[in-house]
Formats: C-alpha cells, sequence, structure tokens
C-alpha cells in the first residue's frame, strides 16, 4: 500500500488506493490484509472523504519549541495532549467555518498519525508497527476561547476546525518531511517534522499508556511556530513532503 484514501459514491462508502490520480477500489479489511481491483474505479460522481472514520482524534500541543516560544510557553517535559470532536473532521476540499466572527481564529499545519491497530501499553520501540499510516491536518483554533478557558477541546473542537487528508500514506519516514502551510498563496509556515519535541513513536507510546488507541484513530503532532488568524474568503494549503495537498477554505 502506498496512499489509500476514502471517498463515496452515491451510498457506497468506500477505501481506495491512489494511484497517479486512480481509484483501486479496496477489498477487505483496510487495517487488515486487503486486496485491491486491478481496474481503475470510473470516478464520475466520486466524492473524497476525510481518510479515515477515527473513534477519536487526539491533538497534541507545544510540540515545536519555536511555537512554544511564540505562544509564551514553557516546554512540556512530557506530551501534551487533549481530545477533540470526531464531528470537527473536514476533508479535503471542505470549508472552515468561524463561528464567532468577533474572534481570533488560526490556522495551525500538523502532520497527522494514523493508527493501524487496537494498542495499549506500546514501547516507543514497537510503535512503528501499530502505525498504519501519516496525513495532513489543521488543528484550527479559537484563540479567544483558548486564552479564557483552562482547558482547549471547545476552542478547537467546533465543527469544521480539524481539516484532514487528502489520503493516507503508509510508506513514508515521518521525522524526515518538510512541512508548510500557505494561506492565499503566501507561506506562512515552514518547518520539519525533524524538529518535533516528541516524535511520533514517543507520542504513539505516551498516549497508549493513557488510552487505548483503535484502529483509525487520528494524533495530530502539534503545529509550528507561523501560526495566524484566518478570515473568510481564505485559501489554506498543507503541503508536507510525499503527501498531497490538503487545500480548505474558509467561510
Amino acid at each position: 500500500m502506498a496512499a489509500i484514501g476514502r471517498f463515496q459514491k452515491g451510498d457506497d462508502i468506500f477505501y481506495a488506493k491512489v494511484v497517479d490520480g486512480e481509484l483501486f477500489k479496496l477489498k477487505g479489511d483496510v487495517f487488515g490484509s486487503p486486496s485491491f481491483q486491478k481496474r481503475a474505479t470510473n470516478p464520475k460522481g466520486i466524492k473524497t472523504l476525510t481518510p479515515v472514520a477515527p473513534s477519536k482524534v487526539i491533538a497534541v500541543g507545544l510540540n515545536y519549541a519555536d511555537h512554544a516560544r511564540e505562544s509564551g510557553k514553557a516546554l512540556p517535559k512530557t506530551p501534551l495532549f487533549w481530545l477533540k470532536a470526531p464531528t470537527s473532521l473536514i476533508p479535503d476540499g471542505g470549508k472552515i467555518e468561524i463561528p464567532f466572527q468577533d474572534h481570533r481564529v488560526d490556522y495551525e499545519a500538523e502532520l497527522a498519525i494514523v493508527i493501524g491497530r487496537r494498542m495499549r501499553n506500546v514501547t516507543a520501540n514497537a510503535a512503528a508497527r501499530y502505525i498504519f499510516g501519516y496525513t495532513s491536518a489543521q488543528d484550527i483554533s479559537d484563540r479567544t476561547i483558548q486564552k479564557a478557558e483552562s482547558q482547549w477541546a471547545r476552542a478547537k473542537s467546533f465543527d469544521t476546525f480539524t481539516p484532514l487528508g487528502p489520503y493516507v500514506e503508509t510508506k513514508i519516514d515521518p521525522h524526515k518531511l518538510t512541512i508548510q502551510l500557505f494561506q492565499n498563496g503566501q507561506l506562512r509556515q515552514n518547518s520539519l517534522t525533524g524538529q518535533l519535541i516528541f516524535n511520533c513513536f514517543e507520542l504513539v507510546s505516551f498516549i497508549s499508556t493513557n488510552i487505548t488507541l483503535l484502529p483509525g484513530d487520528v494524533i495530530l503532532t502539534g503545529t509550528p511556530s507561523g501560526v495566524g488568524p484566518i478570515q473568510s474568503g481564505d485559501k489554506l494549503e498543507v503541503r508536507i513532503q510525499g503527501m498531497s495537498p490538503l487545500v480548505n477554505t474558509v467561510k
């Protein structure tokens, strides 16, 4: 497997391998040992969904030193994480909605981990065996609410606040990637996943000691410096090396 997407045609929701823009429908369990149709699926009428439908979305904060500094926060000694509502997910091409027009709402480009096997108390050395792959994400944040409350779930869980996709890359080294965000064509965030304070395997291990992770669960690994406000009409594009871009607009 390489790039895996989740799609809908009529009432049929299915996974498919994406090869040069063509879709090869999956047979069997996407998290097991699936096979794929040899003939490409007719793309007419197909809608791209979020690449997985997780039972939970876990966000990690202050996981790039430069972002912690721009936020005025001390570096965490252990990963800082919270739960985001799965109802906040939208796919590539979806529209981000700002619920309160007088609030500051920011973009945050992130690398996301997709879990492939049920896991609990897994070591960092073994974590790679439980990861299905990686995709692009945003952790859209209402800063007005975030600064007013001691926990961040509400500020980051509004409907449309977690763009995800378009596909899961199953063969990629998560620790040697460029990560960028463009706002209306202007580069706003530009970093390397090698700058993560807690790398992907350390995050998965730590979270699994606290919460049982299930196939399809998503972990957002944190955002680098350069976060900034969004407004209606913006086009936001997350580009992570080796992945298809995640593009969303704001209304």
